[in-house]
C-alpha cells in the first residue's frame, strides 16, 4: 500500500510525527482544511501534470491555480493535467491522496511560490483521509523538490 511508502519515506526524513489520518475525507482543499483544522490555503495540494520529460508534480497553496503563462515561461510547453483515470499509473498515488511522497520513479516534484504564504503547510500522504504537517524546509529536504513561481493566487 503507497501509504506504508509514504510513512516510511517521512519516518526516513525524521518528520513522520507529521503525520495524520482523519476519519472524514480529505480527498478536496475544502475537505483537507476542515479535517486538518486549518484555513484551506494552508493544504499543500500536488497537481499531476504531463511534461514532455515525463510526468512531474507541482505543490501549491490550496487556493492557487496553474498561470499557464507562467507555466509556459518555466516549463516551455503548454500546462497539461493528467487524467484522473492515469494519475496512479503515472503518479503512484490515487486521487484525493497524491502526494509529492513515495511517487512512482522518475516523477519530478516542484514546490511553487505561493506555498510560502504558510508554514507549516498540509500535504496529503497518499489516501484520501490523511495528511503531513510538514514545514517547508523539511517539504523541500523530504522530496527534493525544486521552487518555481507556476501559480497564481
Amino acid at each position: 500500500m503507497r501509504v506504508e511508502d509514504v510513512k516510511r519515506v517521512l519516518a526516513e526524513h525524521h518528520v513522520l510525527e507529521g503525520y495524520r489520518e482523519f476519519a472524514t475525507s480529505s480527498a478536496t482543499v475544502e475537505l483537507a482544511a476542515l479535517a486538518a483544522g486549518c484555513e484551506p490555503g494552508r493544504i499543500a495540494k500536488t497537481l499531476s501534470l504531463h511534461t514532455a520529460e515525463g510526468p512531474v508534480v507541482v505543490v501549491a497553496m490550496g487556493t492557487a491555480r496553474i498561470d499557464n503563462r507562467k507555466f509556459k515561461d518555466t516549463f516551455h510547453e503548454k500546462a497539461r493535467f493528467i487524467q484522473g483515470d492515469d494519475v496512479p499509473t503515472l503518479v503512484g498515488h490515487p486521487v484525493g491522496g497524491v502526494c509529492p511522497f513515495a511517487l512512482n520513479e522518475g516523477v519530478k516534484v516542484f514546490l511553487d511560490a505561493s506555498l510560502r504564504a504558510f508554514d507549516p503547510v498540509y500535504p496529503a500522504a497518499g489516501a484520501p483521509n490523511n495528511a503531513v504537517c510538514i514545514t517547508l524546509a523539511d517539504l523541500e529536504r523530504v522530496t527534493d523538490g525544486v521552487w518555481v513561481d507556476v501559480c497564481k493566487v
